[in-house]
């Protein structure tokens, strides 16, 4: 598959600005970032307020989604980090579709 083929992009699932920032500057553990994107993918349309460029109103919906078509068939999630970054989101994201 190339790089640059996806079938849709849900950005809304990913962490807000803040913290991947945060994170990506080490002023928040992975730990922390953990706790908190967990927070963020449950938390209700304030979080729009906080993120300039990306908005997230819609996350538990598009939570919700993932699950269904993961009942049917594979999902694939892509994200910016390495493939085999330990330290990515899109692990967490796989939890919370599994489990939620």
């Amino acid at each position: 598959m190339e790089a640059s083929r996806y079938d849709v992009w849900m950005a809304s699932l990913g962490p807000s600005e803040e913290l991947l920032h945060g994170f990506l500057e080490g002023r928040v553990t992975w730990t922390e970032f953990g706790r908190r994107y967990k927070a963020e993918i449950f938390e209700d349309p304030p979080l729009d307020q906080r993120n300039p460029l990306i908005k997230n109103h819609g996350q538990k919906f598009t939570l919700r989604l993932l699950q269904k078509l993961a009942e049917s068939g594979p999902v694939t999630l892509l994200c910016h980090c390495a493939e085999d970054e330990v330290h990515c989101h899109r692990h967490m994201l796989k939890r919370l579709i599994e489990t939620a």
